[in-house]
């Protein structure tokens, strides 16, 4: 079970401006619910900085998918990232695959087809095609997503942070930004919430998710070579890893991956990271410090394990990275019209408003004792992306709607851009006919997934190839 809750939108930068112009000065320390009700309007909390149709806020898989999906609309589309780059855990994370991007082998989407297409340009030391996923070298696969975004015409913005919404009469009509000029404003008349952590939306107002007893851990991955491939295996640094845990307590107990980077001569570790913490809340700022500093040290003991190995092939690899911030599974999820279930998944769930469909595993993400469930492929409905109660925004990646092992369900990156690329026509649609999410069409939606290449109908929801 989920336990939900709803945000205050009085938030500390609220009161910050309004003692800027005159008003009361909020004392350190006091509740956010004591903030006063100051102006949600812009022209107090900051100059505008844009005003634009599609505001896509997250440059992770999914929003990705949803500045493609807008931009090719013919949206006026900017979107915005707190970090130098765009790709989010598929950038961060060293190498690990792009999943479910070509189920099957098959395209899934002119989206999905046109990063395949940008970043197989690179040749094969940028990318290497498995059997649904996409096995990247990062820092070619950064500067793929430029490229395609830059041919569909989406403008772009990197170090700016979400740092508030902008609410009017119950509808999200811009952000504030956090920059190094300050507070800035961007209006939009549709805005897709990509940041993972449903930002935008929990300081909008809406009503949010998170589990009271489990969240799937946090990883942050490895970066390692000066490996000789003729006399080491993958299941060498495994063993070796785990061998030494006893004198290393950090290393992590659950599953553990080395796998190649691309094409390579370089491997990486991606594995059950902060799983032995127990539950940790990556929105929590003294949590999320925590994990992020004990990951760093985790990491280093993996690599000590290597180091005193009794082999000495082993004892010569060299780890050269680590990810810049640890990998989030899971956190707040925002609720929607519509709740995803596991037994939706299971079932291989149907509906007459899908706009996409999800495929993979149930994957509990490295939690100790837990295994990979199979599922079917299941539907997203569009009322699993709209907010349940709020205006003038979608969600797409992993904060749409769904339970806690509904969120497992299909997490793939794959499957965040599909969920992106739908919200973004959806909100591409609201800007040109000047309406909500809630009052689209969902047909008009479907049949411009149909125009992209999307096939929504599955008629084979077992998956037999993975």
């Amino acid at each position: 079970m989920s336990t939900t809750h709803k945000t205050t939108r009085r938030t500390l930068l609220a009161a910050t401006a309004a003692a800027a112009a005159g008003g009361p000065a909020l004392a350190l320390g006091a509740a956010r619910d004591q903030v006063p009700n100051t102006s949600r309007q812009p022209g107090a909390r900051g100059k505008v900085l844009d005003e634009v149709d599609v505001l896509v806020v997250g440059g992770g898989p999914a929003g990705i998918g949803a500045a493609l999906g807008a931009a090719r609309k013919g949206a006026n589309t900017l979107l915005i990232e707190n970090h130098s780059f765009f790709g989010g855990v598929a950038a961060w994370a060293l190498g690990m695959p792009i999943n479910q991007v070509r189920p099957e082998g098959k395209p899934r989407s002119a989206v999905h087809e046109l990063l395949v297409e940008k970043i197989k340009a690179y040749g094969d030391q940028a990318v290497r095609m498995g059997k649904h996923e996409l096995w990247c070298n990062v820092e070619y696969l950064k500067v793929a997503v430029l490229d395609a975004l830059d041919q569909v015409g989406c403008r772009y913005l990197v170090h700016v942070h979400a740092a508030d919404a902008i609410v009017e009469n119950n509808r999200v009509v811009g952000v504030m930004l956090a920059t190094k000029q300050g507070l800035m404003a961007i209006r939009a008349k549709a805005i897709v919430d990509c940041t993972g952590d449903g930002d935008v939306a929990y300081y909008a107002g809406a009503e949010t998710m998170i589990d009271p007893t489990a969240l799937m851990p946090m990883t942050l991955s490895l970066a390692l070579t000066n490996i000789d491939k003729a006399k080491v295996r993958y299941a060498d640094v495994r063993d070796a890893i785990h061998k030494t845990r006893q004198k290393l307590p950090l290393i992590p107990s659950g599953f553990l991956e080395v796998n190649q980077i691309a094409g390579s001569s370089s491997w990486y570790i991606n594995h059950s990271g902060t799983a032995d913490m127990g539950r940790v809340d990556a929105t929590d700022p003294i949590e999320r410090s925590k994990a992020e500093c004990a990951s760093r040290r985790q990491a280093l003991q993996m690599v000590q394990a290597l180091r005193e190995a009794e082999n000495p092939d082993l004892r010569r690899i060299e780890w050269i990275g680590s990810g810049p911030q640890v990998s989030v599974r899971e956190t707040r999820r925002i609720k929607g019209i519509y709740v995803i279930t596991e037994e939706d998944a299971m079932a291989g769930r149907r509906f007459d408003d899908t706009i996409a469909w999800r495929s993979g595993f149930l994957d509990p993400g490295g939690q100790r004792g837990a295994r990979f469930g199979r599922m079917k492929i299941h539907d997203v409905p569009y009322r699993a992306i709209v907010p349940e109660k709020l205006d003038g925004l979608l969600m797409a990646g992993r904060c749409i709607s769904t339970t806690h092992v509904g969120a497992t369900a299909g997490k793939s990156m794959g499957n965040c851009m599909a969920t992106g690329h739908a919200a973004g026509l959806a909100a591409a649609i609201c800007a040109k006919k000047g309406t909500v999410p809630r009052e689209v069409d969902v047909r008009e939606v479907q049949q411009a997934l149909r125009e992209d290449g999307v096939d929504l109908v599955v008629k084979d929801r077992d998956q037999k190839a993975l």
